[in-house]
């Protein structure tokens, strides 16, 4: 049984996303924790209604960025992970945390990376015009919203959308994508080789608006887009 711990910064939709995910499908897993930076954190409680221990380390009373990746990370290694899933966690991790948690830490970001790392978004997709947009799932490395890619999903843009339109339509893939991810890695579905993520079922690792379910096989695609080249996500 692999144990997930979850980090999030506000109200954990992907966090919930995840925990019902993984008590529905029966993943060979449980989340040991959900752990945030804020304590006013609505996720929080989120958690704590379905039974699942919860803590707080608030970065605002530590002095400096070492001190608070260091304390939290004594927070997270109490629960022994096998994997810690960040979830709207909005904290730049410092390269010794990262490091600590090499091959076992994943990222949502609420963009088709490479594409527009950082935050706004879904804002800068709209400025310069893109055709389509989405949501990328990636192993985290000390490079923000950098690291290998495990599964992205793409939306259209389309006549007439604006940021919260277009956000809330990534987010709902984000809720589709994300929980697939976790769920390939808990069950040893993932292998990561050379900066490159390979799906060992022979998966799609790549899901949309006009796609099939994440993790179809290939040519199970719906109409529309294909399985081509594929801010702040809560």
């Amino acid at each position: 049984m692999k144990s997930i711990v979850i980090l999030i910064s506000g109200g954990g939709s992907n966090m919930a996303a995840i925990v019902e995910r993984c008590v529905a499908e029966g993943w060979p897993a449980r989340i040991a924790a959900v752990i945030s930076n804020r304590p006013d954190a609505g996720g929080l409680a989120k958690a704590a209604g379905r039974g699942i221990a919860t803590e707080v380390v608030d970065h605002r009373t530590f002095a400096s960025r070492e001190a608070f990746d260091a304390a939290l990370a004594q927070c997270i290694d109490r629960h022994a992970p096998d994997l810690v899933v960040l979830a709207g966690f909005m904290r730049i991790l410092t390269p010794g945390f990262v490091q600590h948690y090499e091959g076992r830490l994943l990222n949502i970001h609420p963009s088709l990376l490479p594409a527009f790392p950082g935050l706004h978004t879904h804002r800068r997709a709209l400025e310069a015009g893109c055709a389509v947009h989405g949501a990328t799932v990636h192993f985290v490395t000390t490079e923000l919203d950098h690291g290998p890619i495990v599964m992205q999903a793409v939306v259209p843009v389309l006549d007439g959308d604006d940021e919260s339109s277009l956000a809330a339509r990534v987010l709902a893939q984000e809720h589709l994508i994300y929980p697939t991810s976790v769920r390939w890695f808990v069950e040893g579905r993932l292998a990561l080789h050379d900066g490159r993520v390979r799906q060992l079922d022979g998966l799609l690792r790549l899901r949309g608006e006009d796609l099939g379910e994440p993790g179809c096989a290939p040519g199970r695609h719906r109409r529309g887009l294909g399985p081509g080249p594929a801010g702040h996500s809560d």
